[in-house]
């Protein structure tokens, strides 16, 4: 279960999911976004933001009044995105390879220059869902260590290099975008490389929210459904819109909001 924050005072993973909720939460609409002053509106950055549910976090937030950095691998494919827009709000595209250490430490120090600050950071880019291995047949070499590298080594050194960002803000809050695949109380078989490497991201974003509850720091991982993106296929049952939902709740809640947890619609998820 998701622990809540200190202060309470109360109790791509676009894939396909085992099952779907219903009953959706509506994303709360804050008076002011987080992290946020009446000087300075609050700065998010996607990850893997080109296209898909990343691309829709962006227009998500960009219309709730945050200035949104817009993050992709090939630089000229986050501008293009990123103008696509340009009335919905500020959005500012951002080069960054979630594999390549060199240019995530960049990246932080060509936000540190333009803002100082970093008020939520999501960790949406994910990679390899492959259904045509298993852990007998898998490439370890190959894909499995790609995939490693992208969808847990990633997140982890976007956390490391970003945290000084993050803490001079007031109000903090990352997102891991994972999977239900990942949820071992729900894994089968096949996937090995994919949900594998979501149950260790699972693992540390429990850890991670442990280690910064103390600075009031919100850390969730968010499973946004099988949604109809290129990697969940024209056939998924949910819209882009719908999935990204789930992560904007994460990345917009109140300081008393719950940390370590695991959610899909803003209702938790077993681990």
């Amino acid at each position: 279960m998701a622990e809540r924050n200190h202060r309470h005072n109360a109790g791509e993973g676009a894939v396909r999911e085992g099952t779907v909720s219903k009953d959706r939460t509506r994303t709360r609409t804050l008076a002011a976004p987080c992290g946020g002053t009446s000087e300075s509106p609050p700065v998010a950055l996607v990850t893997g933001a080109n296209r898909g549910i990343g691309l829709e976090v962006c227009r998500q937030l960009a219309a709730r009044g945050f200035v949104v950095l817009l993050t992709a691998r090939d630089a000229d494919k986050a501008k293009t995105a990123a103008r696509k827009l340009d009335r919905v709000g500020t959005v500012e595209p951002l080069p960054l390879d979630v594999a390549d250490a060199n240019i995530i430490n960049e990246a932080a120090a060509e936000v540190a220059s333009r803002y100082g600050r970093l008020d939520v950071l999501i960790n949406n880019a994910g990679i390899n869902y492959d259904t045509w291995q298993t852990v007998e047949n898998a490439d370890i070499n190959g894909t499995v260590m790609e995939t490693i590298t992208t969808n847990l080594l990633g997140p982890w050194r976007v956390c490391q290099a970003f945290l000084p960002l993050l803490r001079q803000s007031q109000a903090v809050r990352i997102v891991n975008v994972s999977s239900e695949s990942g949820s071992l109380a729900e894994m089968g078989a096949g996937r090995p490389a994919y949900q594998i490497t979501k149950a260790a991201l699972n693992a540390l974003t429990r850890t991670l929210a442990r280690e910064l509850r103390s600075a009031r720091i919100l850390v969730n991982a968010v499973c946004p459904g099988w949604v109809a993106t290129e990697m969940g296929g024209a056939g998924a049952p949910r819209s882009v819109s719908e999935g990204a939902a789930g992560i904007v709740w994460a990345a917009t809640l109140p300081d008393d909001g719950p940390t370590g947890g695991f959610f899909r619609d803003g209702k938790p998820l077993p681990w």
